[in-house]
């Protein structure tokens, strides 16, 4: 192993030793362990805090700061693991041993070549089209490349239904955890819906093409915003690797390969969050996983959830040195407005996330002079807010805060760093898809109504 690799093990390390001596203690104990349906929560809008599945492929405990894909610590898989390693994890469910690994990684290396998909991805206007917009886009045209589904005969057959009225049973009365609405694989219902085939768009190929393909599509869309053509992937380096070298034209060093795969799997799942939903609702309705991709990638466009690293990097360039940063907080406290790259919605506790990246930002500026006044100015933001808002209002720098700027050493263009959240967490998606489907059953929550009864329909010419 290279030097500097060896020397972010032992970073990560110490950054799991700091973690573990504040975050000790049991799970919640509410939120493991097999579910009895029906359950009672308390749910609020935007169904928060609501249980709407269980899970084995991953656990977050914001109070604690825990971050957990299939037992293993992120710490462990950090410091010793491979992005590929992790997404065998997460899809099949144990780490691989030898011989399976370099399969798993011949069989995704063999899926980065696009042809098909490139040549119609580049018929539009993709130099005009923002990242995400044509990283979803790209994701569609794959589903033309590997399935049947887009064309007429692939559409869903009617008999494969399961009724509107027996989905309604459980809901529209108390919710009492019955299987009238349910899903099962291998019962007469199946059909053909979800056959394991590469010319299907449900199974484990789709998923590792998924995979392999929203990286080689947005390394695409970054070299053709950059003017460039695409890039060809190399089948004897890694996903990381083949990733940065397909985005930026070069071959990276050891140091930038083992950073971008740690970020990867820092973002390979990260419980029941918005893009992680809307993949699940999707393909819920035995759609696809394409599809379901599709929409994770678009509710991922959504600010809320992703783009907050570049508004960090667009805040430290405002601040302007780490002289400025008092000031700079001070203005922003009086005039509220949100520093980004702090606090969570789920993290009440350091991001563990947050943890790894902000020693590796520190080792990349000490390679990079060009990116060293931004970690610098972000190094003295984050002792500046911890030290008015950590203890009190439990406000941490979260994984958007350092990872923006790791991006930045990497030679990453800004528009990409909310492709390169998708470009890692298909792995989560698909991971979850694949569960859920053993036993689905179609999302379908209420709302209350708060409109008004027994209006008279008045006709279009008495009305002002």
């Amino acid at each position: 192993m290279h030097e500097q690799t060896t020397a972010m093990t032992d970073v990560i390390l110490e950054a799991a030793r700091k973690a573990r001596e504040e975050t000790s203690g049991e799970p919640e104990p509410h939120l493991v362990g097999k579910v009895d349906w029906p359950i009672q929560c308390t749910v609020g809008p935007g169904l928060e805090g609501a249980i709407a599945a269980e899970s084995k492929i991953g656990y977050v405990n914001g109070a604690k700061g825990w971050l957990v894909y299939r037992g293993y610590d992120i710490f462990d898989l950090a410091a010793h693991s491979t992005y590929e390693e992790v997404c065998h994890l997460l899809l099949i469910g144990s780490l691989p041993g030898a011989a399976e690994l370099d399969a798993f990684k011949n069989r995704l290396n063999g899926y980065l070549l696009l042809n098909k998909t490139m040549r119609m991805l580049m018929g539009f206007p993709v130099e005009t089209m923002n990242a995400m917009g044509a990283l979803r886009l790209g994701t569609n045209l794959m589903r033309q490349e590997f399935t049947y589904r887009d064309r007429e005969e692939g559409r869903p057959a009617t008999d494969d239904a399961i009724g509107a009225d027996e989905d309604s049973i459980a809901m529209e009365t108390a919710p009492g955890g019955g299987a009238e609405a349910t899903f099962r694989f291998g019962e007469k219902n199946n059909s053909a819906a979800c056959r394991p085939t590469l010319q299907d768009a449900c199974g484990m190929d789709a998923c590792l093409h998924l995979i392999a393909g929203v990286s080689t599509i947005t390394a695409a869309i970054a070299r053709v915003h950059q003017g460039h053509m695409a890039i060809e992937p190399d089948p004897g380096i890694s996903h990381a690797a083949n990733f940065l070298y397909m985005m930026t034209g070069r071959k990276p060093t050891p140091l930038e390969e083992r950073i971008m795969d740690v970020a990867l799997i820092l973002h390979a799942d990260h419980g029941m969050n918005a893009s992680t939903f809307a993949a699940m609702v999707v393909a819920s309705t035995l759609s696809d996983v394409y599809f379901s991709v599709g929409s994770g990638i678009g509710a991922l466009n959504g600010p809320l959830h992703g783009g907050a690293n570049e508004q960090v990097v667009v805040s430290l360039e405002e601040i302007g040195g780490v002289g400025n940063v008092k000031a700079w907080v001070d203005a922003a406290m009086k005039g509220k407005r949100k520093i980004m790259g702090f606090g969570h919605r789920v993290y009440k506790a350091y991001d563990p996330r947050a943890r790894i990246l902000g020693p590796l930002a520190a080792e990349l500026a000490r390679e990079n002079a060009a990116v060293r006044p931004l970690y610098e100015t972000a190094h003295a933001l984050e002792e500046e807010v911890l030290s008015r808002m950590g203890a009190e209002k439990k406000l941490f720098p979260n994984v958007d805060f350092y990872s923006g700027i790791v991006y930045s050493s990497l030679g990453i263009p800004r528009e990409m760093f909310t492709p390169i959240f998708a470009v890692s967490r298909v792995a989560g998606w698909t991971a979850r898809v694949q569960e859920y489907l053993t036993n689905n059953r179609i999302f379908r929550p209420r709302a209350v109504y708060t409109g008004e009864f027994n209006k008279r329909y008045v006709p279009v010419e008495e009305r002002r």
